[in-house]
């Protein structure tokens, strides 16, 4: 049951990084930019985790997942602090 809800979180998230995107290119609306870069790196997140506890078992991969956390994380910070309109 785990493997299942690992993957939809990592299916979700980059759904949600390609409709954020998508809508970007559209509106031009910065915003929208820095969470879709936000998502993709939280999708990459989820795609390390799927591969940490269903693939590797044998090797630590969580300095990556908490790297890639990080990422999207400060993508965000950037682009609600720094970006004006």
């Amino acid at each position: 049951m785990p493997e299942l809800i690992y993957l939809l979180c990592a299916l979700t998230s980059l759904l949600c990084a390609w409709l954020l995107l998508r809508s970007y290119r559209r509106s031009g609306f910065p915003l929208l930019f820095w969470s879709g870069l936000c998502f993709s790196a939280l999708a990459l997140n989820n795609m390390i985790l799927v591969l940490d506890k269903l693939v590797f078992l044998d090797v630590n991969l969580s300095i990556w997942r908490l790297s890639s956390a990080l990422v999207a994380l400060m993508l965000l910070l950037y682009g609600l602090i720094w970006q004006d309109d």
